[in-house]
């Protein structure tokens, strides 16, 4: 991520125009499909493993903590971003990793980098959540009896 001048808090990294934007992209996307998609901001990756640090690891625990793990299908998706950190990383659920692959992931997260280093952080995270819905409806289309398992709104760790 570049060295904007953002807010390190989390609730005001994005600007309400940007959190809305990104709420109406995960809306968006989980028309088309039965998978969840959720965006957790924090402030700083927790520097408690042997890995210091690492935003994968400490995703795939916000990933639990919201339960997330619990669809019907284990298909869900989390977008985590530590602000002051600056880092990011994108999380999915078993059984739609296991349909996409390493490659998939790699590619969002690289498109989102891409907007990150123009200072699109909005753009950047809606554009990764379009992708990730993408994916979602070619493995998960959506059915009749679908519900909206999980919040669209955006979830916030201010400590």
């Amino acid at each position: 991520m570049t060295n904007s001048k953002r807010s390190d808090v989390p609730r005001r990294f994005f600007s309400k125009d940007e959190q809305q934007h990104i709420v109406e992209a995960i809306g968006a996307a989980e028309l088309q499909t039965s998978g969840e998609i959720r965006f957790h901001i924090e402030r700083d990756v927790p520097n408690k493993d042997p890995i210091a640090g690492d935003a994968y690891l400490q995703g795939r625990e916000v990933f639990a903590k919201l339960g997330m793990h619990a669809t019907e299908a284990h298909n869900g998706v989390l977008v985590y971003m530590a602000v002051r950190s600056r880092k990011f990383a994108v999380v999915g659920d078993e059984e739609l990793h296991r349909r996409v692959g390493d490659d998939f992931w790699k590619d969002v997260v690289e498109t989102m980098r891409q907007h990150f280093a123009q200072d699109l952080f909005g753009e950047g995270i809606a554009a990764g959540v379009l992708q990730i819905g993408e994916s979602l409806r070619e493995h998960f289309p959506y059915q009749s009896d679908d519900v909206n398992e999980l919040s669209d709104e955006i979830s916030f760790d201010e400590e």
